[in-house]
């Protein structure tokens, strides 16, 4: 079956395939206008203009001014050097069982990040603390309640909320006791620079390890990566070794 012919520039046909392939290759943030109609008119318009100014190149014939000839010249040896190692490395590819030793190897280094979803309640003094926690375990107040009337964070705004953070982005003494809280249960107080705090964890989540079948396309590219430029730096060495190379 023959391709559909799009537009003919300089008597050059244009076919549907290749005009396609010209849209894949533009920058992603180009790729939602050209899908639309006019972007794609538009697209197609540049891509035939390209075959004509080509036609005056050559009937002007500065495709054989010097200055051409040495940008050609430069391009090439760029695009070659590029094509050149690409063929080099294409192949080079980890393997499953290379991606599997290092995941043994180094575990510690998928865990899953903890975080937390908590609410707090920030007082002066520890008897104030004291107090609060004595009117939310009685029941005469929420713990949200009791986080608007009584707590000196902002955060009393929204009832005590923290929103979800991860381990680390505390204060050291707010961090260990949110992360070591039994959710749903309220503890404290807690003493910070910032005074006394009763927590209530809603959720935690994270801090177990990840499997294996979850991080391998991660530990794949890594260790693909490194071994494409260990090649790299090997082919390098060897035209240095054969050819030579000097700065001064």
């Amino acid at each position: 079956m023959s391709e559909k012919i799009i537009a003919v520039s300089a008597g050059r046909e244009i076919t549907e395939t290749e005009f396609n392939e010209f849209l894949s290759k533009l920058p992603e943030q180009q790729q939602a206008y050209v899908a639309t109609e006019e972007g794609r008119k538009q697209a197609l318009t540049q891509y035939a203009n390209y075959f004509l100014f080509e036609k005056l190149g050559y009937d002007k014939k500065y495709d054989q001014d010097e200055a051409f000839l040495a940008t050609m010249e430069a391009v090439k040896r760029e695009l070659l050097g590029q094509y050149a190692l690409t063929q080099e490395i294409k192949d080079i590819q980890a393997t499953q069982e290379e991606c599997e030793a290092y995941y043994n190897e180094h575990k510690a280094m998928f865990v899953k990040e903890a975080k937390a979803t908590a609410k707090h309640i920030l007082t002066a003094t520890e008897e104030e603390s004291k107090k609060v926690l004595e009117e939310i375990e009685s029941g005469v107040k929420t713990f949200e309640d009791a986080a608007k009337e009584y707590s000196t964070c902002p955060s009393k705004a929204q009832g005590g909320s923290l929103g979800t953070f991860g381990r680390g982005q505390m204060v050291k003494e707010f961090d260990e006791a949110v992360f070591t809280a039994e959710v749903g249960k309220v503890i404290g107080p807690v003493k910070t620079d910032f005074g006394y705090h009763l927590i209530r964890v809603d959720e935690l989540t994270g801090g177990e390890q990840s499997e294996f079948a979850e991080v391998y396309p991660q530990i794949m590219q890594q260790l693909t990566t490194e071994k494409q430029n260990k090649k790299y730096m090997a082919v390098r060495q060897e035209m240095i070794e054969k050819y030579g190379l000097e700065f001064k």
